[in-house]
């Protein structure tokens, strides 16, 4: 059956082939003609499809329920207080109120706390210390901070307020000072304390810079342009904060081509010094000057009195300096007077080795008794005023065997204090990396002058 069938759709086959090649045109339109029929009636049928406008419109309202929202910790996190964090400095005539609203502080009750508790009012009426202190976004005090420096030099006092549930409370602490050294340069263009301002060096620095210097550098006709200098001191802190600055470990200067060195080195159970890096001793046996860094105003020698008004031999030195400025004894000795001699007010005379002694003279305070043994550089008194005086200064002489020497030559040329050999390799330890931090400090300079 299937046979017949194939035999039939052959013979179809062959007969649509042999009309397309006797009269392909004729095929060809009736074909485009039924395609085209086809596309009419589908034109013709696409109109009869209802319009989208004028479908029905329903309206369908259907409740959800929100899913569970879970703030993330940074969003909650803000939702909380601010704590807010602001530091000043305090002044003398502070009040509660003043301090309080420069540091930021919009509190009542803490106002009344610091003017009534006793603890809390050794912040006002001081200048100079700083305060840190810790708001809520009320600008309502939390915590407040404090720290001075105590009674001992290498011990701090912490003053602490905080706001408890039960009210403000005040306590004092007592901490240990940490020291840590510190790397400055400069160059001179005009003084000394110019350059050190400059390079942001404090005050107690450059002093003891021309006092390691002073017998080797007139600080006041000898200074160049140009001329430079490293150091490295101590800061003395409290909690990271600095309180006051320490003592130079080391320093170098630079004065006229010329390079002078010095380390501070303490043997155990001795008073420290400055020593070369060579191991030589830059301390001398008698200081250049019982006061730090002050001006001679009037030298040894001939000079016109101002009281008499006659020409006189002036056998001393005269330093200006303001009433209550310290003086120190510039040797190793023994008090052999200490009160009131005729023109010359109050006055000290200090004994030292070989029958040479040293007085100082118009002091308005006295602070050391006779027969008091003293060292090199301690306080024994303050410059005042008193007796046959002008103003204030300090008269200083200088007597050998009951002779009268320039103090001025006498220090430079007194002989330095050698270092013990036994602690030479301690020394050498020392020295050593001072010379590593002074070379970091060197190149600090450096770096920013380029």
């Amino acid at each position: 059956m299937i046979r017949p069938l194939l035999h039939s759709l052959t013979r179809v086959a062959d007969a649509t082939r042999q009309s397309l090649v006797r009269h392909p045109r004729r095929i060809t339109g009736g074909i485009g003609a039924l395609l085209l029929g086809t596309g009419v009636t589908a034109f013709g049928i696409a109109p009869l499809a209802p319009d989208v406008a004028d479908l029905p419109v329903r309206q369908v309202v259907e409740s959800l329920a929100p899913p569970a929202f879970e703030a993330p910790r940074a969003l909650a996190a803000s939702s909380q207080e601010f704590v807010l964090f602001r530091s000043d400095m305090t002044r003398r005539d502070d009040t509660a109120q003043s301090l309080l609203q420069r540091l930021g502080v919009v509190d009542s009750e803490a106002q009344g706390f610091l003017r009534s508790d006793a603890t809390a009012r050794q912040l006002l009426g001081r200048s100079g210390r700083l305060v840190s202190v810790e708001t809520n976004d009320r600008q309502e005090l939390q915590r407040l901070t404090s720290r001075w420096i105590a009674g001992d030099d290498r011990q701090f006092t912490r003053l602490v307020i905080e706001n408890s549930p039960e009210g403000f409370k005040s306590r004092l602490e007592t901490g240990e000072l940490t020291a840590s050294a510190r790397l400055a340069s400069g160059v001179i263009r005009s003084s000394l304390f110019a350059a050190t301002d400059a390079a942001n060096i404090p005050d107690p620095v450059a002093v003891q810079l021309a006092e390691m210097f002073s017998s080797d550098i007139d600080f006041r006709r000898d200074l160049r342009q140009g001329d430079r200098f490293s150091v490295v001191y101590e800061s003395l802190e409290a909690d990271g904060e600095s309180l006051r600055t320490g003592r130079v470990l080391s320093a170098e200067f630079v004065n006229n081509g010329r390079k002078h060195e010095g380390v501070w080195f303490e043997e155990p159970g001795q008073r420290g010094a400055y020593y070369g890096f060579n191991g030589e001793s830059s301390r001398k046996f008698y200081l250049s000057s019982p006061l730090e860094f002050s001006r001679v105003s009037s030298g040894y020698g001939m000079r016109f009195h101002p009281i008499s008004g006659t020409r006189k031999a002036h056998l001393g030195v005269d330093y200006a300096a303001p009433t209550g400025t310290p003086v120190r004894t510039i040797a190793d000795g023994l008090v052999e007077f200490a009160g009131v001699q005729r023109g010359y007010g109050n006055v000290i005379i200090i004994r030292h080795r070989s029958n040479q002694t040293t007085l100082f003279a118009h002091l308005s305070r006295i602070g050391v008794r006779q027969g008091q043994k003293v060292d090199q550089g301690d306080w024994i008194g303050a410059v005042g005023s008193t007796g046959a005086s002008t103003g204030p200064h300090l008269h200083f002489e200088f007597r050998d065997n009951g002779v009268h020497q320039d103090p001025l030559v006498i220090a430079r040329q007194s002989e330095s204090v050698p270092i013990n050999p036994a602690a030479r390799a301690r020394f050498d330890a020392v020295a050593q990396l001072q010379r590593v931090q002074l070379n970091a400090a060197a190149s600090v300079q450096q770096a920013s002058a380029e």
